[in-house]
């Protein structure tokens, strides 16, 4: 079972008597989960109670920020509500070919076991240089939700690709859905991957919103990638690569 102070002190990113931002190691929940792996229960049990403004998938790691009170808790949310919360990701795919900057406009739909996919047959997606839509007669009837993700391409080599995206939408599974449906999926990702474990290479890297915990000034929170992502890519030189991708 994790210790909450010892995962603390290895991955708080901010701590503010209002919020708590951590770096979330890979193979631990958000919530929903207990036993040990599920981070608002194991802060429960050292009797600190935490309030998931956002939440990022177990197989995850990353930036994910908590409320420590319920005043601070809907003004964060509404955030991310309306959009102006700035989220970006570091997503390793295992194929090459994709532009320099991209556009996927897809929406999702919710299918059978409550797995997430988009709401229209694979080969009714079409690129148009750096973006993939599909024609509005072409969605599948039924509930659906329009979803957007972009991209930026940081680095590649003959086997991988890395990219900084930002799900404009916050679809659950999104950027995961996304990339997979055009044929890039992320290294590992246990929705595409059977034999994936609880580390598929994605990763919360950066965020940006409005302190409204303070006095509304806009803060940059970021949550560098431990060695774990980078381990498909053993050698590859972080810092050079990384500056590629953070805003100048």
């Amino acid at each position: 079972m994790t210790d909450w102070a010892d995962l603390l002190a290895a991955n708080t990113v901010l701590d503010e008597p209002a919020v708590l931002a951590l770096n979330k190691p890979a193979g631990i929940s958000v919530t929903g989960e207990r036993h040990g792996t599920d981070l608002v229960e194991l802060a429960a049990e050292a009797s600190e109670r935490l309030y998931p403004v956002h939440r990022i998938d177990k197989a995850t790691s990353g930036l994910v920020l908590f409320a420590r009170d319920l005043s601070a808790h809907g003004g964060l949310t509404r955030q991310f509500q309306r959009r102006t919360a700035a989220k970006t990701y570091l997503a390793l795919t295992r194929s090459r070919g994709l532009p320099d900057t991209g556009t996927i406009e897809l929406p999702l739909s919710v299918g059978r076991k409550n797995r997430v996919r988009v709401a229209a047959a694979r080969e009714d997606i079409h690129r148009v240089e750096d973006t993939w839509t599909v024609a509005p007669d072409r969605i599948k009837p039924g509930r659906n939700y329009p979803s957007l993700t972009r991209f930026a391409k940081v680095w590649q080599n003959r086997h991988f690709t890395l990219l900084a995206v930002t799900p404009v939408t916050g679809r659950r599974h999104q950027i995961r859905v996304h990339l997979a449906w055009i044929g890039h999926s992320i290294h590992a990702d246990p929705l595409f991957e059977p034999e994936a474990t609880d580390r598929m290479s994605l990763h919360s890297w950066r965020l940006g919103l409005d302190a409204t915990w303070r006095d509304g000034e806009r803060v940059e929170l970021v949550a560098e990638p431990g060695p774990d992502f980078w381990e498909p890519v053993a050698g590859i030189d972080v810092d050079t690569v990384l500056s590629r991708a953070r805003p100048s």
